[in-house]
């Protein structure tokens, strides 16, 4: 056991999780929301291509956005998520 001063290392317990990508389309989107329960809905925005589609996603803290290219991801409880490609990457691995 540690005291409160002295710092431990602990590593993350191996847990299979599910997740989409998002890819700006509406199809995509739609299939997300599906995924989600609800909890993750379509909201259209303009950019240079014209209109791509990101998910809000409602989490345990609040509502946070996935952009294309983002994962939308159910955690252990259940619960979703947005996480960028990168940190999904370094974090996670098919199965």
């Amino acid at each position: 056991m540690t005291t409160p001063a002295t710092p431990a290392r602990y590593r993350t317990k191996p847990v299979v999780i599910e997740a989409m990508q998002t890819d700006g389309t509406l199809a995509t989107a739609r299939l997300i929301e599906a995924f989600s329960e609800g909890k993750a809905f379509p909201s259209r925005y303009h950019n240079d291509r014209g209109t791509c589609w990101e998910m809000s996603v409602r989490t345990p803290e609040g509502h946070m956005n996935a952009s294309e290219g983002d994962w939308v991801i159910r955690g252990v409880k259940g619960e979703f998520y947005p996480r960028k490609p990168d940190i999904f990457d370094a974090t996670y691995e098919a199965v």
